[in-house]
């Protein structure tokens, strides 16, 4: 029979699945068990092939002893695990390794004269980077990058933008003591890194937003690359205020009429914007040097970049979004904004960018916004609401004018005639057209001005030596 594997894995979202314990090669499935550690937990299954057919491991008592030993020996530190056999109904055995989510990452894997740590992206255990090992090891120590001291000193630094959001939210100005209590300041008056990012003058250089309205669907742009572009740096209020205002001037504002009012048509929802925004700079990888935030506005979608992945090295486009539990990168900053009203501390940011597009008067199906993530960046695709409309609104009225302008051009029987007198001898005289059509002199010249005037037909070179040449007839 098959065993079903979401039985044997109960609620485990993290899996990897191995055919036989590889006696010769145990680093194939070590670095899973590493990863597992290193991220949320997981469950490494033997006996099960790729297919999820069930093999079964034959000798199944020395198998896990195999597979314990080498955890114990290359494993460092060792891990929390908890090892299971399982037997179906036609006799195959099945062995389970559950690894518990780690408390002194990094997990390391040494042997074959390496020394490793691995993480989970999507469905792979793949070799940490620098920036992911950084992470580890402030993780490991119970810290983050925005909790960590700084040299720079407080009394060097303005906060004027914190202290405007803070009396706007709170009603009162913010008390000297409640830099401390944010975590924003230590008590030797040295600032965090979170301090340091929302400062008016931040010392943090890669803390930058960059904004492009591009001219047309894609980065190549044509004549002109860009319409509109801006690049910013300072506290992460005042990134957040100058995107959120960049993408306003952006944008344009439809109406629609209603029996007593106007509803407002935005290109792209506001709000959804603004939570996207909050989502790039709040939870971006501050590990990752040389990368910055970025909005770009094309013609039909708007797109928010910040560097890193999803914290739990998930891939964000295979998660159903309603599920997706609050991770916070950068706990301190994500603390302050939540104080100053900007977010929600139970982390339902990505829902409501798509609720609220879903509620847009102007919303229709295809339009839902589009997350995307992988090992080095987080994206919010928002599509630009009023794009089909006015895509379909320019065929119409480029077809409206194609109609006009035949209906304008449109030929008598006596006009066609004469072209085809003009097409068969381009050098035809007025005299000769009199005799042919046994029109007066008069006539065949106020019919030849009315074809030159519509760009029917056109005279090339000089007035006596040259020939009439006929561009079109309808």
């Amino acid at each position: 029979m098959d065993l079903n594997l979401s039985e044997l894995l109960g609620e485990t979202t993290e899996y990897d699945k191995k055919r036989d314990v590889e006696i010769r090669k145990p680093k194939s499935w070590l670095k899973s068990i590493s990863a597992f550690a290193n991220g949320t937990g997981g469950t490494l299954i033997f006996g099960i092939a790729d297919d999820d057919t069930v093999t079964g491991i034959e000798d199944i008592k020395s198998a896990s002893e195999f597979v314990s030993q080498k955890i114990k020996e290359r494993i460092d530190p060792f891990p929390e695990v908890t090892m299971q056999i399982h037997s179906t109904e036609d006799g195959k055995n099945l062995l389970t390794v559950e690894v518990m989510k780690g408390q002194e990452t990094p997990y390391y894997y040494r042997g074959d004269g390496s020394t490793e740590a691995f993480v989970r992206i999507g469905n792979e255990s793949v070799t940490a980077n620098a920036a992911e090992l950084k992470r580890l090891v402030l993780r490991g120590k119970n810290s983050s990058f925005d909790s960590l001291m700084t040299d720079y000193d407080f009394k060097d630094y303005s906060f004027s933008k914190l202290r405007e959001r803070y009396k706007e939210w709170n009603g009162t100005s913010m008390p000297e003591k409640g830099f401390e209590s944010f975590g924003i300041v230590d008590e030797k008056g040295k600032l965090t890194n979170a301090g340091a990012l929302l400062a008016d003058n931040c010392p943090i250089r890669y803390s930058r937003l960059f904004c492009t309205h591009w001219n047309g669907l894609d980065k190549s742009g044509g004549k002109v690359d860009a319409l509109d572009s801006a690049e910013y740096s300072g506290s992460l209020i005042m990134l957040l205020n100058e995107g959120v205002g960049f993408v306003k001037r952006n944008m344009k504002m439809l109406w629609k009429k209603t029996a007593n009012s106007r509803i407002e048509m935005p290109d792209f929802c506001e709000r959804s914007v603004f939570e996207s925004l909050v989502n790039g700079l709040i939870h971006r990888d501050y590990l990752v040097n040389g990368s910055e935030v970025h909005i770009d506005i094309f013609d039909d979608r708007l797109v928010i970049y910040s560097p890193g992945g999803m914290p739990d090295g998930t891939k964000i486009q295979e998660r159903d979004i309603d599920t997706v539990p609050s991770t916070r990168r950068n706990p301190v900053l994500a603390d302050i904004f939540g104080r100053l009203g900007y977010m929600e501390r139970q982390g339902s940011g990505l829902n409501k960018i798509r609720e609220a597009y879903e509620n847009a008067a102007n919303y229709g199906e295809g339009m839902e916004p589009v997350f995307y993530s992988d090992r080095v960046m987080f994206m919010v695709t928002l599509k630009n609401l009023n794009y089909k409309m006015l895509i379909n609104e320019a065929e119409n009225e480029a077809e409206s004018e194609a109609k006009s302008e035949a209906e304008n051009i449109a030929l008598t029987e006596l006009e066609r005639r004469l072209c085809g007198l003009l097409k068969e001898n381009s050098k035809i005289t007025q005299s000769e057209i009199q005799k042919q059509l046994s029109l007066s002199r008069s006539k065949v010249q106020r019919i030849m001005k009315k074809l030159v005037d519509k760009g029917v037909i056109e005279n090339i070179g000089s007035h006596r030596s040259g020939n009439w040449k006929v561009k079109k007839i309808i």
